[in-house]
């Protein structure tokens, strides 16, 4: 157990280190001229299922290759009489090796809150990480792509399954 607690804690170190960089940078451009607001949204309909997701989130464009941003998370689904609630927070680093493509990590942290209609399950509450690493196609500011979440966990997952597309909107 100790050694996934340090290896978490290096996992958010690597995340948050991008930032250092564009505070550092900050002085020699117009910080706001380099920000984007947007995020993505997601819609699914089942067999007796109904998901939404929405994720806003600020990025900045440290060049015409890098940005690294953060984000907010909430997901409602509703699954038969069960329902699960999850919202957190992301960081997000994104690569575009030529204008077209877009590779990602995204690091999430949820609090995911579960409410069993049958008796036999008991509702949980606990946090959970996922980190995404993804590609995408398309222009700057919109992206449609897929995703892997590397720590996905059958058991506690919000996801059905570790791969997810993903369409990404920024301003």
């Amino acid at each position: 157990m100790e050694a996934i607690n340090r290896k978490f804690r290096l996992l958010i170190i690597v995340m948050i280190m991008p930032f250092l960089g564009v505070a550092q940078n900050q002085a020699n451009s117009d910080f706001w001229q380099r920000v984007n607001f947007g995020g993505g949204i997601g819609l699914n309909f089942g067999n007796n299922a109904f998901n939404i997701g929405l994720y806003p989130s600020a990025i900045y464009r440290a060049s015409d290759i890098y940005s690294v941003g953060a984000g907010l998370n909430f997901n409602y689904s509703k699954f038969n009489d069960d329902e699960l609630t999850a919202y957190g927070f992301s960081f997000l680093n994104f690569i575009n090796p030529i204008p077209q493509i877009q590779l990602s990590a995204e690091f999430d942290q949820m609090r995911i809150n579960r409410n069993f209609d049958n008796i036999l399950n008991a509702d949980d509450n606990y946090w959970l990480p996922a980190l995404h690493l993804g590609v995408g196609y398309g222009s700057r500011n919109f992206v449609f792509g897929v995703r892997y979440d590397i720590l996905y966990d059958d058991g506690r997952s919000i996801y059905a399954d570790p791969w997810s597309p993903f369409v990404r909107v920024y301003f």
